[in-house]
């Protein structure tokens, strides 16, 4: 493993190498409940150009244009191979198709190599011909010019033909400069950049271990969940009895003691009635002796002289007539009494049937304790095994090659930055060579287009239409020798440019073509894991090397990718074939002791439901005939008089005749009768009628008790026998379940937090994104962006400004006549005609 991550470090440092490919699944197993920390890396994952990307957008357009065909990835597998060959004969078939090839590939480059060559070689001889032709006066070097009609036209074409080649010139000189301050800017951001990624790689070195303790530590957080659990046994698994048990049982107690709850008030309503008959008997007939008596004092009273004579004669008769309504109920003396059905309920209550049922009821909230106490044996059996996987987990994480790994990939990144350290300086100063040589180019050619614009301006600002070739200024001469000084440098010195816009062009568009664009799309790396390519004898060259089983599918493309993603390092490089941590943590090795020892639990559980004693009570209860009294009969004589006639309206009206007679004995004794009557009413009637509404308060309650008793206690029987059979039957595949699922959680902790480990190493621990990074940084932006994009521009800008000299120095040479002081002119007759 450290063999392969100093690899990938070496080809992100230097390039030599890629990886990447198919990427691989890390999708983790559900959701958990842990997290690794977060790692934070400072390099970033990509890089932006900036503004300056425009420039560099249209280099990449026109090495479009010029090598418009796809990467051979065919072509360079053969050129590999053929590589690997120690003589290579050239007149083979296929290796001149091959040449072909690459020819027909690099047929753009060719061509625009071949017309720079020829610019190299034809510009110098052009120049010096050009030059002794001059000098022999020909070619424009004779100081005569000769007068033409159309000659204002010419001069004016010619200038502002080279002034816009000159302002493309500008522009291209423009990109040198840009170009090479780039390339100096970026140079000096390198050491930057290459500490940036090392201290990456050392935060993946550093933080490492602390993942692997981090994910030790879980185990006690998984474990003290689990003991929590275990302590709290009584309510988790006996709390899951419990539940399952409360919908069969509890309806049917609270039946049972709904029962007896009106049990209790049948007897009070009993006892309440049979007191209240008895006061009615007592209170009647002690209402009908006083009414017998009141009774026989009016007759003695009417018997007096005076009735005799009228009109007091006819009051008495009123009087005589009415006494036989002073008569009390008799029917109040014949209600049944009801001894019978109350020494029945008395003997039903001989039972306690309340408290046999809160002894149901008990019975049902003693099940989380009695699971707690007849379940210590196992819980500290269940401890004890998880306690040991804690340790198997620990030795597992410690056979993991971890710190050896760790040190010989830091031995490796430390002498890596030690050599880059050391060779920084020596490309910081063949930068300051490469920057100094750029600028004095960049300067060349500023000094070549300056000429060209003082000649145009001295030219344009001097020139005076009047004057005659032979008589032109000083200033407009000088227009035309500035031309001429920037022709003769653009002779010198454009074929030298054009050197090094060739060689700069060859390289930067080849490097560009064959390593940034395909390093982009991948191209690249589906070449370097072609079968047999880079070892003959291995078919994939990493899993060969990492492994020595080249047959097993591990390609660069895919590692790369995988580090791209934040993979870690276990999973990217396949190293279950070295050690598979799948069978080192398997989890039904683990949780079979578990489940073992939950197998053991038993758990016996005694359920009191009501017994015999209390069903016999329920069904006395309903055979005490409380339900088949007549309580018509009852009822009937709570709707009536105590009396036969309002004993107080007869009072008063009693009193109101003896006012009638005569003052004397009879009203007198009349009027004593009429308060005896009132006296009767108050003492007599209405206790009676306070008994009679007492009676029917408890008859009420009596047919409320008795309504359907026999149904409800049937109802109640039935429901009983429902649970008990639920009890017998099935209250032990109630425990086995419980039991089960009791331990299925016991178990999920662990199967989650060891398939969460599983996943951690395998898809996050040791991320290798740190080494893709640094392979894009080397390839990407230190080669691609630093050099290549800035060397591009600058051999676009350069080349272009150089191709440009062309047209410009004719452009030169033909305006120059139009300004230079001539020796010797054409003369005409009358020259203002001209």
């Amino acid at each position: 493993m450290a063999l392969v991550l100093g690899s990938l470090l070496l080809l992100g440092l230097c390039g030599n190498s890629f990886s990447g490919g198919q990427p691989s699944s890390t999708d983790a197993p559900k959701a958990w409940n842990y997290e690794l920390p977060a790692t934070n890396y400072e390099t970033q994952d990509s890089h932006t150009a900036g503004p300056i990307g425009i420039l560099f957008e249209l280099v990449h357009i026109f090495l479009y244009v010029v090598q418009p065909r796809d990467f051979p990835e065919d072509t360079l597998r053969k050129v590999i191979q053929k590589a690997r060959e120690s003589k290579i004969d050239y007149d083979k078939p296929e290796n001149l198709i091959l040449g072909l090839k690459i020819v027909y590939y690099e047929a753009g480059i060719i061509l625009c190599s071949v017309l720079g060559l020829l610019f190299i070689i034809l510009m110098p001889l052009v120049g010096y011909f050009f030059c002794m032709c001059r000098c022999c006066n020909k070619c424009g070097g004779e100081m005569h010019q000769r007068q033409k009609e159309n000659g204002p036209f010419l001069r004016k074409c010619f200038a502002i033909s080279l002034l816009v080649i000159c302002i493309i010139i500008s522009i291209g000189i423009f990109c040198g400069f840009v170009a090479n301050h780039q390339v100096r800017t970026r140079i000096k951001r390198s050491r930057k950049l290459a500490d940036s990624n090392f201290k990456d790689l050392r935060t993946l070195l550093n933080e490492t271990p602390e993942q692997i303790k981090y994910i030790l530590a879980q185990y006690n957080t998984t474990k003290d969940k689990a003991f929590s659990d275990l302590n709290s046994i009584n309510s988790v698994l006996g709390g899951g009895i419990l539940d399952r048990l409360r919908p069969n049982i509890i309806p049917v107690l609270d039946e049972i003691k709904s029962m007896a709850t009106a049990i209790k008030e049948t007897k009070e309503a009993l006892e309440n009635m049979n007191s209240t008959l008895k006061s009615l008997h007592q209170q009647s007939t002690q209402l009908s002796s006083s009414l017998t008596s009141v009774k026989t004092s009016l007759r003695a009273s009417l018997n007096d002289p005076l009735c005799s004579v009228r009109p007091s004669s006819e009051t008495c008769n009123s009087i005589r007539l009415s006494l036989s309504q002073l008569n009390s109920n008799p029917e109040l003396r014949q209600l049944p009494p009801v001894d019978a059905e109350l020494d029945k309920v008395n003997n039903v209550l001989r039972t306690d049937l309340d408290g046999l049922v809160q002894q149901g009821y008990q019975s049902l909230n003693d099940v989380p304790d009695r699971v707690q106490s007849q379940t210590k044996t196992v819980v500290a059996g269940i401890k004890r095994v998880l306690n040991s996987i804690g340790s198997d987990i620990d030795n597992v994480t410690q056979r993991l090659p971890i710190q050896d790994i760790l040190s010989e990939f830091s031995v490796y990144v430390n002498n890596t930055e030690s050599c880059i350290h050391r060779n920084l300086p020596t490309l910081e100063e063949y930068d300051s060579y490469w920057w100094l040589g750029g600028l004095v180019i960049c300067s060349l050619l500023t000094l070549i287009v300056i000429f060209y614009y003082l000649g145009l301006l001295c030219g344009v600002c001097g020139y005076d239409r009047h004057a005659t070739p032979t008589t032109r200024g000083c200033v407009s001469n000088m227009g035309g020798v500035f031309l001429m000084v920037g022709v003769g440098l653009s002779f010198l010195f454009c074929w030298i440019l054009m050197i090094i816009v060739v060689l700069t062009f060859v390289f930067g568009a080849n490097v560009e073509k064959l390593i940034c664009e395909p390093y982009t799309t991948k191209e690249l790396f589906r070449v370097l894991d072609t079968p047999y390519l880079l070892n003959e004898d291995w078919e994939y060259y990493l899993s060969g090397k990492l492994f020595n089983k080249s047959k097993m599918k591990l390609t660069f493309e895919q590692v790369y990718s995988d580090c791209k993603k934040n993979r870690g390092t276990y999973g990217t490089l396949h190293l279950q074939n070295s050690f598979n941590i799948s069978e080192c943590l398997n989890i039904n090795e683990h949780t079979t002791s578990i489940s073992s020892e939950l197998e053991s639990l038993k758990v016996n559980l005694n359920i009191f439901l009501l017994g015999a004693a209390g069903r016999k009570n329920l069904q006395d209860f309903a055979a005490c005939g409380i339900d088949r009294m007549n309580y018509d009969t009852y009822l009937a004589q709570t709707g009536k008089s105590p009396a036969g006639v309002n004993l107080l309206s007869f009072a008063y009206d009693l009193e109101a005749k003896a006012n009638s007679l005569p003052p004397g004995n009879l009203r007198n004794s009349l009027k004593r009768d009429a308060q005896t009557i009132k006296t009767i009413h108050q003492q007599r009637v209405l206790p009676i009628e306070q008994s009679l509404s007492t009676l029917y308060q408890s008859v009420k309650i009596l047919q409320r008790t008795g309504n359907g008793l026999l149904e409800r206690v049937n109802r109640i029987l039935a429901s009983l026998d429902f649970a008990q059979n639920f009890i017998t039957n099935n209250i032990s595949s109630v425990i086995i379940e419980e039991t089960k699922k009791y331990g299925k959680t016991i178990i999920g902790y662990f199967e989650h937090y060891l398939q969460w480990i599983e996943f951690s190493i395998s898809e996050k621990v040791a991320s290798c994104k740190p080494v893709a990074t640094a392979l894009d940084t080397a390839v990407d932006v230190f080669l691609c962006s630093y050099i290549i994009d800035p060397l591009n521009l600058f051999w676009f800008g350069i080349g272009k400004a150089t191709v440009f000299l062309l047209p410009a120095l004719i452009f030169a040479v033909k305006l120059a006549k139009y300004y230079r002081r001539m020796d010797s002119e054409d003369v005409y007759d009358d020259p203002s005609q001209h």
